[in-house]
């Protein structure tokens, strides 16, 4: 097997997992009592195969009554059930079975599943509700440690603790990274509705402003040029010469018209002299881009075939291709879900340059309505300008893929 052949199957792999976890992660949100009902259903099942025997493997008094040792097996699996809704009051209810479990000597191993409240109270809860919890776990291990003191407290106390430190540490890393992305995507839609607010503002007031000049240079001229003729329709039957007068001046109004009606053609067309000019992005600049996007968490790959030594493309056409891809990766960062990633692919030809963004999120149920979202409507028009094609739509494996072809030509249609 190849390099490539290993890669493709471990990449296929990786897609099949990260869309597994994505469909658990929907149903869980759909039907977290199923989910919550199913797990501490399994723990339980667990504790009790424990229970029939196995427990004897680490309990310091193996007296222990077996009623008594099923008793507390349950105890310390059914509340899990309630370790997402009221994880500090699953945990109260554990700790209290694992005291008797410690006290007692059983030693059951099913209260290591305290874990899991523990988790839940530093993914949801706020960071003091952690000394809370310590609280309650330390008790049962303090009081079995002085029971049956054979093992020495670096032995049994402290390994245990320093577990529900990670425990609690992964929970804190989790809720930062899920805080993180969320912020991210309100960052995005934020940015997005001020974008749209000052584009409809800027041509808000350029249209005011481009009608306040037209109508002082055509206006005032074209109502000049009317009185004009009017005059000179009535002075053509009794004095040719003041008809003759009337057309020369309206030649004269129409060339100072035309002439004032370019030069204002000519400031819009062109920036202000005294504007700050930034230089626009080209393809150089598409691993800063991607940089910024692996920081806010979503894997990108960039794949290049076929560079050619020379840049065939036009700067204004290195802009598209940019903007394309910065409007892509924004929409997988906002909509394929935390366990996406994408690639983006820039594959030369002689005749044109194929890029592709293909990202790893959710399967689609439906498509997109044509021509709606500011972001597919730009990509297009961008593509447009140049000659080029754009394709977009979910994949039926699941996933976004946005495929531009632009041709290698040297000037704009």
């Amino acid at each position: 097997m190849t390099t490539q052949e290993t890669t493709a199957e471990a990449t296929g792999l990786s897609r099949y997992i990260q869309r597994l976890l994505a469909r658990s992660r929907a149903f869980d949100t759909r039907h977290p009592a199923v989910w919550d009902a199913t797990l501490t259903l399994a723990w339980t099942v667990a504790a009790l195969v424990d229970a029939a025997g196995g427990w004897r493997n680490t309990a310091r008094d193996p007296s222990v009554p077996v009623w008594l040792v099923f008793t507390l097996s349950l105890a310390l699996a059914l509340p899990l059930y309630w370790r997402r809704s009221r994880p500090m009051t699953a945990l109260a209810v554990m700790a209290c079975a694992t005291l008797v479990s410690e006290g007692s000597g059983a030693f059951l191993q099913a209260g290591y599943l305290q874990m899991l409240p523990v988790f839940h109270i530093a993914l949801t809860r706020p960071p003091r509700a952690l000394l809370r919890a310590f609280a309650l776990i330390l008790p049962p291990l303090v009081a079995g440690a002085i029971r049956f003191p054979q093992e020495t407290w670096d032995q049994r106390v402290i390994p245990t603790l320093w577990g529900y430190a990670l425990v609690a540490l992964l929970g804190l890393v989790v809720r930062s990274r899920r805080d993180h992305t969320a912020g991210l995507v309100d960052r995005a839609r934020r940015l997005e509705i001020e974008r749209d607010q000052e584009v409809r503002l800027a041509a808000a007031a350029e249209r005011t402003r481009i009608a306040r000049e037209m109508h002082d240079i055509i206006g005032h001229n074209l109502s000049v040029i009317t009185g004009l003729a009017d005059g000179g329709r009535y002075a053509a039957a009794k004095s040719p010469e003041r008809a003759a007068q009337a057309l020369d001046a309206i030649g004269t109004t129409s060339r100072q018209a035309l002439d004032d009606l370019r030069r204002l053609l000519g400031v819009l067309r062109d920036d202000e002299q005294e504007a700050v000019r930034d230089p626009q992005p080209t393809l150089a600049d598409l691993d800063t881009l991607l940089t910024g996007v692996r920081k806010a968490g979503l894997p990108v790959r960039l794949d290049v075939q076929d560079e050619p030594t020379t840049q065939p493309l036009a700067p204004g056409a290195q802009l598209t291709v940019y903007r394309v891809v910065q409007e892509a990766l924004t929409n997988t960062l906002k909509h394929a879900g935390p366990s996406a990633s994408a690639t983006v692919l820039l594959a030369w030809s002689p005749k044109e340059l194929l890029v592709e963004v293909v990202d790893t999120g959710t399967p689609q149920t439906t498509t997109a309505p044509p021509g709606q979202g500011q972001g597919l409507t730009g990509m297009r028009e961008r593509a447009a300008l140049y000659d080029g094609r754009l394709a977009c739509g979910p994949l039926p494996a699941g996933g976004w893929r946005v495929r531009l072809r632009l041709p290698l030509e040297d000037s704009p249609s």
